[in-house]
């Protein structure tokens, strides 16, 4: 290994001090899993094994009682560092305007909005959930995600992650059915999205099902289906949220989208957007 990096050496620590994953989760602000994941990346990068695992908790090996007076060194300066930035910085305020699709608002954007303002109170979010396109040259809003790329002028975009879909039941189905299309629901897009693969892909894999349910909204679809209404095909990151939703074995997988984040190349230097752009990228590797 080259070089160590902070942001592994700090999670090094936290679970050092705390004694136990859950404990360190919570005190740097990660789910349990990745922050074992974490661990053990840093540990195969090292190639050392820096902490035993018992049922009391996570005690330091030889290895890790070595590294961590210079781990403490390296927190202290890094605390130094942060309040001398601190006193040169102002702090991010305004309003920032964000659109999105319905179910991503909901299941996704909320969450890393509250994080966010967590970070920097003095911030104002507008979270707009609307099925027309905003227009970010009008300045209807100021960051816009949506599943398709941007193709209007001056827009700077980029891809902010691949979106997995999975197909889903009521807990309990009986999967014995899925030989038998002919006796199933389906829940799906309405016609006004009939285009899109995953719609393409459900009707490919259950010929002769009955279309019971459609609707422009993901949201509405998970509730029927939960509902024990039929089969749908539904975003893994929105439905394993979802209590009593069962995800079904299939082959094939449904298609994934991907998703873009947008804004005006006019807006590439106001440090509210920067700020939450990097923060967004960040948190939805986190809770992988």
């Amino acid at each position: 290994m080259n070089h160590l990096d902070w942001s592994d050496i700090r999670l090094f620590l936290a679970v050092a001090e705390q004694g136990t994953l859950t404990a360190a989760a919570r005190a740097v602000g990660f789910t349990q899993p990745t922050l074992g994941r974490r661990i053990q990346s840093l540990e195969l990068s090292l190639g050392l094994k820096l902490f035993q695992r018992t049922a009391e908790g996570f005690l330091l090996t030889e290895a890790g009682l070595a590294l961590l007076p210079a781990a403490r060194r390296m927190a202290e300066e890094a605390d130094a560092a942060m309040r001398q930035l601190a006193g040169q910085e102002e702090r991010l305020t305004g309003t920032l305007r964000i659109s999105s699709f319905d179910w991503f608002s909901h299941y996704v954007l909320a969450d890393c909005c509250a994080g966010f303002l967590q970070l920097h109170p003095q911030v104002s979010i507008e979270l707009l959930t609307d099925s027309r396109l905003f227009s970010l040259a009008r300045r209807e809003a100021d960051l816009v995600f949506r599943l398709q790329a941007f193709d209007e002028p001056d827009i700077a975009q980029r891809k902010l992650l691949l979106l997995e879909y999975g197909l889903y039941a009521a807990a309990g189905f009986d999967l014995s059915l899925l030989n038998t299309p002919e006796q199933l629901n389906l829940i799906s897009m309405d016609s006004h999205f009939s285009d899109l693969p995953d719609v393409a892909w459900l009707k490919t894999q259950f010929p002769g099902a009955k279309l019971a349910f459609s609707s422009n909204s993901r949201e509405a679809q998970a509730r029927l289906c939960l509902a024990g209404f039929g089969l749908a095909v539904l975003p893994v990151r929105m439905a394993k949220q979802i209590e009593r939703l069962q995800q079904l074995p299939v082959t094939t997988p449904p298609p994934s989208r991907q998703i873009w984040l947008g804004y005006h190349q006019d807006l590439r230097h106001q440090r509210r957007l920067r700020a939450f752009i990097d923060f967004i990228t960040q948190w939805l590797g986190d809770i992988e």
